[in-house]
């Protein structure tokens, strides 16, 4: 007993220097060159080491054994491309999943093999006869098992939410929060939002007993949205203004996500939900392939320089020529090019598609640029507000962010309200008559409201804008006079 108690013992001090000799890997995982070891411990842990910022650590499994992550190098070539590259997005988790996971195969590979030779020399040297060794190494496989199998079965995945800071990083809790409290905040900010929308029927009774405007029944109504910005809270808004506002057609000016990427294409397929039909006109957030996946939906109806009539409307819808998040690709967004651009959009309109009720742009740039082609504009994409006349006749109307400009609400001192406007659109001459505008309290704020607006001269003439040209007499010498 007592020899075999020897070996084992300088079984497991030989694997444990073997270990620490040659179990370290060097890994690159993202744009992150990190080293891996693993080292003996009596609780069993995962540290994460980010010097001279401070340390990260995770109660990951009970096994006496460590696994430190060691930060040395940033390969800031690798960085840059992946932030500027929106296309690495799709595939960034996988790629880091499976760099990551290479690095541990190979650490494990390393540390088993390290430890072995580890305790077969030290017996060997310590012994010096070959039954002795193999048993040193057999020791040696028994003792690797174990600790292997004890980390695998105490293995806690959900302590990555949990981590334990030191250093510079032990105030990065208090400046951001950790990943529960802003799952468990943010669900409890939509259970309040929520709440708050289903009262908007209630407001809805008394502004409809309003005598300013008595809406027809047969009016043809309009739900207004644009900005959402992968904001669930906006689905809860739509849902509960189009059940008690009896909407016909919801209209959406574009940014339904951030980065037009791939795993946002879920968060479209609430439209189908709706009930009604859903046209959509794409934002300089939103990628080809997210048009694609909203024209999938069941009711969605995208329009990008076409024409389609939808509740009674004849809707013309351009989508944006910008795609912001590809920034591989050259962004003008000079207002000169957008107006050139939306002024040959208005002129091909008249000259291909005729006469339509209502324009969906995603900026207002571009939306003003069809003043006297058409009796209603709607845009967005300024996060605010507001409605214009122009001098021809046409009224642009900007929505504010139905999503409360997603997560850039955090970017400001107060957040971002949550707008979204309900238009009252005569069912015989197919007019605006009148709108409410909706508005919800920001992230963290409480309030609903809701303002109506009647349109002064509903049907007023539509005058092209005048345009200029040279004075057929000039003076002598030079160029002619504007």
């Amino acid at each position: 007993m007592a020899r075999a108690t020897a070996i084992m013992a300088v079984a497991a001090a030989g694997a444990w220097l073997g270990v620490a000799l040659g179990g370290p890997v060097r890994a690159t995982v993202g744009p992150v060159e990190a080293g891996m070891s693993a080292e003996v411990s009596w609780t069993g842990e995962t540290v994460v080491d980010a010097r001279p910022l401070g340390t990260l650590l995770f109660d990951t499994h009970d096994a006496p054994i460590r696994l430190r992550v060691t930060l040395e190098n940033i390969n800031t070539e690798r960085a840059r491309a992946m932030l500027e590259d929106p296309r690495l997005s799709d595939r960034l988790p996988a790629l880091l999943e499976k760099e990551l996971g290479e690095g541990i195969g190979r650490l494990i590979i390393r540390v088993v093999v390290s430890g072995l030779a580890g305790a077969l020399i030290a017996s060997l040297i310590v012994f010096r006869r070959p039954r002795a060794a193999l048993a040193g190494l057999l020791s040696g496989v028994v003792m690797i098992a174990g600790v292997g199998t004890a980390a695998i079965m105490t293995y806690r995945p959900d302590s990555v939410v949990e981590p334990q800071y030191t250093g510079l990083l032990a105030g990065a809790p208090s400046l951001v929060g950790d990943a529960e409290s802003i799952v468990t905040k943010f669900e409890s900010y939509r259970g309040q939002l929520a709440k708050l929308v289903n009262n908007v029927s209630q407001l809805y009774d008394t502004v409809s007993a309003l005598p300013v405007y008595d809406a027809d029944p047969t009016a043809i109504r309009v739900l207004h949205v644009s900005d959402i910005h992968l904001n669930l809270i906006a689905w809860n808004l739509i849902r509960s203004i189009t059940a008690q506002f009896k909407i016909d057609v919801v209209v959406d000016t574009g940014d339904i996500t951030d980065h037009g990427t791939g795993p946002e294409d879920n968060f479209v397929e609430e439209i189908g939900n709706l009930g009604v039909p859903y046209v959509f006109v794409r934002g300089n957030h939103d990628s080809k392939a997210t048009q694609r996946a909203v024209a999938r939906q069941k009711g969605a109806v995208v329009l990008d320089d076409s024409v389609k009539t939808v509740a009674g409307l004849r809707i013309y819808g351009l989508g944006d020529p910008r795609f912001t998040p590809d920034k591989s690709v050259a962004v003008d967004s000079d207002p000169n090019s957008l107006a050139a651009l939306g002024r040959a959009h208005a002129t091909r309109l008249t000259q291909v598609f005729g006469q339509v009720d209502l324009v969906a742009v995603h900026d207002a740039t571009i939306g003003r640029s069809f003043s006297g082609t058409v009796p209603m504009v709607l845009a967005g994409h300024a996060h605010a507000r507001s409605t214009e006349l122009l001098p021809s006749g046409t009224r642009v109307l900007v929505q504010g962010s139905t999503g409360g400009a997603g997560l850039r609400a955090l970017e400001h001192d107060e957040p971002t309200p949550v707008m979204a406007s309900v238009l009252y659109f005569d069912r015989e001459t197919r007019r605006l008559r009148a709108w409410d505008d909706i508005t919800l309290g920001g992230l963290g704020e409480q309030s609903v409201q809701i303002q109506r607006h009647l349109e002064s001269d509903p049907g007023r003439t539509i005058f092209p804008e005048p345009t200029i040209s040279p004075s057929p007499t000039g003076p002598t010498g030079g160029a002619a006079t504007p």
